[in-house]
C-alpha cells in the first residue's frame, strides 16, 4: 500500500486531533492533502516525533495526539517506545509507516528490511495496543479503533518504498511552529473551565 492513501484514508479523523509528523515523505505528503493548523511538521529532527507526541499527550491529556512516524526515525530513538510504555499516555496514537527504507535520504534499508520486527518490539516494551497492517481496508479499521480507544496503541503500516516527486512544503519552520502554538493555545483554552468574575 501507499503511504499517501494511508493519509489520505485517515485525513478526516485527524482534524480534531493534534498531529506530530517526521521530516521528508510524511510531511510532504500530509501537506499534499492539505495543511490544518493541528498539524506540526517536525522538520531536521529525525527520530524525535515518537518524543514530541508524547510530551504533547503528557501535557494535555485531553487531547488525542497522532504520531506520524517512520521505520528509519522510530529505530534513531528505539527508546521512545520504552518511554512510551512507561508512562502510557491513553490519548496518543503512534503511527509507524515502514517502507523498510530511509526513503527521504536515498533509500538505503533500515533494519526492518532484514527482519527487525517494530510491532514485536512494541509489545516487549509493554505498549497495550501494537498491531502491523499491510493492507488500506486494515490500515483506516485499526487507525480508527485507536482513535476510539482509551489506550496508547502503535500501527506499524508496512507501505512501498515510494515517495512524493518532490520533498519541498510551502510552510516555513517558523510559521508552523508559531501556527501550531497557538492552535494548542486555543485548544486548552475552549477546554479549561470558565473562571468566575
Amino acid at each position: 500500500m501507499q503511504r499517501v492513501d494511508c493519509l489520505k484514508s485517515v485525513y478526516a479523523e485527524l482534524e480534531d486531533c493534534l498531529v506530530v509528523t517526521i521530516m521528508g515523505a510524511v510531511a510532504a505528503e500530509l501537506q499534499s492533502i492539505g495543511h490544518r493548523p493541528n498539524f506540526f511538521y517536525l522538520e531536521h529532527a529525525m527520530g524525535l516525533a515518537s518524543s514530541t507526541g508524547l510530551g504533547l499527550a503528557l501535557c494535555l491529556p485531553e487531547e488525542k495526539v497522532v504520531v506520524l512516524d517512520g521505520d528509519g526515525s522510530l529505530l534513531m530513538n528505539l527508546g521512545s517506545l520504552s518511554t512510551m510504555a512507561r508512562y502510557k499516555p491513553r490519548n496518543l496514537v503512534h503511527i509507524v509507516f515502514d517502507n523498510e527504507s530511509l526513503l527521504s535520504v536515498g533509500g538505503f534499508p533500515t533494519a526492518t528490511s532484514a527482519g527487525t520486527d517494530l510491532e514485536g518490539i512494541a509489545q516487549a516494551c509493554g505498549i497495550p495496543r501494537s498491531t502491523t497492517v499491510r493492507c488500506l481496508e486494515d490500515f483506516t479499521v485499526a487507525v480508527s479503533e485507536a482513535l476510539g480507544a482509551d489506550e496508547l496503541s502503535t500501527i506499524i503500516a508496512k507501505v512501498e518504498a515510494t515517495g512524493p516527486r518532490v520533498y519541498v512544503t510551502d510552510l516555513t519552520m517558523l510559521e508552523n511552529r508559531l501556527e501550531f502554538s497557538r492552535c494548542v493555545r486555543d485548544r486548552a483554552s475552549r477546554r479549561a473551565p470558565e473562571q468566575p468574575r
